[in-house]
């Protein structure tokens, strides 16, 4: 028989298991109202717009998570677009970059204050590179080398097109800038660029031995469980929707990217430059630990938020190691946008109410588009903030 005792430990256990479930039922009556709400948001934009198709990805302060999505994937079949459709990411890919490159430094492979020469002086072309033997790491990392950008040279562009389905060396993409003249020395100015992260992503290759994909899979998407995130590798990507780009666009000049089950072109080329293959719910949980520091130690996170004056960006924006550091009208920021001809990306991470939101297009045509995908992710923050209050209220009714 049960003592007096027990009987108290398993009334505790019960009642605690009661509300448990309780609790995580209201969760999911809370959630099942916010995404309701998202939806008439996003079916409204893509009403208003000329878009094909959106997807919203979401991961609230307590780690729930969820994907939405609006339009079609192809609008020419008419297929729906689902919440898990695959899309080119485009520069947002710089943040796994980063977060590697972050964790080589915490390991001391690479020192980010050290000359890029200690790693790649030995290379033929070296001497080539513009501002070679000043430029730093972290300057590669925050965009203030002064190497410009290889991918809309008008001589890479035409190479790309006239060998569409070539498989690019890193010193091929940025030997469009041998012997050009910098725009400015290192430090002194800011100016966003691939070339960047071409180069950090060689440095990386070189200090390890090992492909940047390899480590990218072992390091951040096993461990972190980013199942529906993968490396851009070729032109065939299983499950990559179509993406438009617009009539007349520089890469080509068809708007449907994807012909007869593959790229127009090989998106290879893009590789540390972005080079990821997403959902827009992978993205925002990705943003959520990211920021809050589960790649890296949290000294590591701090560097990668010491940002740089970036006015191209908008006003009072800056560029850390590889995060764009930027207020809202919600708040500061932290994230990436990301373009590659037929889609656009948006990530944004709100620090303060520790929520992160993604907004992936397969559209590149702005005008399209109808508003800034910023705009769109703070619409959605406000509908978050909103149902919580809301729901906060009639929870407090219910028990009066």
């Amino acid at each position: 028989m049960l003592n007096r005792f027990s009987i108290v430990v398993l009334l505790v256990v019960l009642s605690a298991s009661f509300y448990g479930v309780s609790a995580r039922s209201a969760a999911d009556q809370d959630n099942k109202r916010l995404k309701e709400r998202l939806q008439v948001k996003i079916d409204d934009w893509h009403k208003s717009a000329k878009f094909s198709g959106a997807t919203l990805g979401v991961t609230l302060a307590n780690g729930d998570s969820f994907g939405l999505a609006t339009g079609y994937s192809d609008r020419v079949k008419k297929t729906p677009m689902k919440a898990d459709d695959y899309m080119l990411a485009g520069s947002v890919g710089k943040t796994y970059v980063a977060a590697v490159a972050l964790q080589l430094v915490d390991e001391g492979k690479i020192d980010l204050d050290a000359r890029i020469g200690k790693y790649l002086g030995g290379e033929e072309w070296f001497q080539k590179l513009p501002n070679a033997n000043d430029i730093v790491i972290r300057q590669l990392m925050n965009h203030t080398s002064g190497l410009v950008r290889y991918e809309f040279n008008p001589n890479f562009l035409k190479d790309l097109l006239k060998d569409p389905y070539k498989v690019w060396k890193p010193e091929e993409q940025i030997s469009y800038l041998f012997g050009s003249k910098p725009p400015f020395g290192p430090g002194k100015g800011w100016d966003y660029s691939d070339t960047n992260y071409i180069v950090l992503g060689m440095i990386i290759e070189k200090v390890t031995g090992q492909k940047y994909y390899e480590l990218a899979k072992a390091r951040l998407l096993k461990p972190l469980k980013l199942e529906r995130t993968k490396p851009q590798t070729g032109p065939k990507i299983d499950g990559l929707i179509q993406g438009y780009a617009g009539k007349g666009n520089p890469f080509g000049g068809e708007d449907e990217m994807i012909k007869n089950g593959k790229f127009v072109f090989n998106p290879q080329f893009e590789w540390t430059g972005g080079g990821i293959v997403t959902t827009s719910k992978d993205l925002s949980r990705w943003a959520k630990m990211l920021y809050e520091g589960k790649a890296f130690s949290s000294e590591m996170l701090k560097e990668m938020l010491d940002g740089v004056e970036s006015r191209q960006l908008g006003p009072n924006s800056k560029y850390g190691l590889g995060v764009i550091i930027r207020p809202t009208s919600k708040g500061l920021s932290y994230g990436h946008s990301g373009f590659f001809p037929g889609y656009l990306t948006e990530v944004m991470y709100f620090p303060e109410d520790k929520i992160a939101i993604a907004v992936q297009v397969n559209s590149s045509v702005p005008k399209d588009v109808g508003r800034p995908l910023g705009r769109a992710i703070t619409e959605a923050f406000d509908a978050i903030k909103n149902s919580d209050a809301s729901d906060s209220e009639k929870r407090d009714q219910g028990s009066r």
